[in-house]
C-alpha cells in the first residue's frame, strides 16, 4: 500500500475517533495502525492538485498521480464524481470488486 504523509496523517486521525470504539477498542486500533504503518510505502507528492470540490480530498488525487495508481477506491462522493481522474478510475468498493 502506498501513502503520503498527508493521507497517512488523516487516516490515523480518523481511525482513532471514538465512533470506531464499537468495532475495535482504542488500544487495538493503535496497535493496528502501528502494524500497518510499518508496511506502507511513503510516496513523495510531486505536484499539487486542485481538482476536487472538497479541497481536503485533493491529497488523495495527488497521491494517486505520484504513485501511478491503477485506481482509487473510495466512498467519498466528492472524489467519485471525478471518475475518471486523469485516466485513473475512481470507484466505490462494490464497483471495484465487480470490475476487477
Amino acid at each position: 500500500m502506498v501513502t503520503s504523509e498527508a493521507t497517512h496523517s488523516e487516516f490515523c486521525q480518523v481511525f482513532l475517533r471514538p465512533k470506531f470504539d464499537k468495532y475495535i477498542a482504542l488500544n487495538g486500533r493503535q496497535l493496528l495502525l502501528d502494524t500497518i504503518s510499518k508496511n506502507l510505502v511513503f510516496t513523495k507528492i510531486k505536484k499539487p492538485v486542485n481538482a476536487c470540490r472538497d479541497p481536503k480530498d485533493d491529497k488523495f488525487l495527488e497521491l494517486a498521480l505520484a504513485a501511478k495508481a491503477s485506481c482509487i477506491i473510495t466512498g467519498d462522493e466528492d472524489l467519485l464524481v471525478l471518475n475518471p481522474f486523469r485516466k485513473i478510475p475512481i470507484l466505490n468498493a462494490s464497483n471495484f470488486l465487480v470490475q476487477f
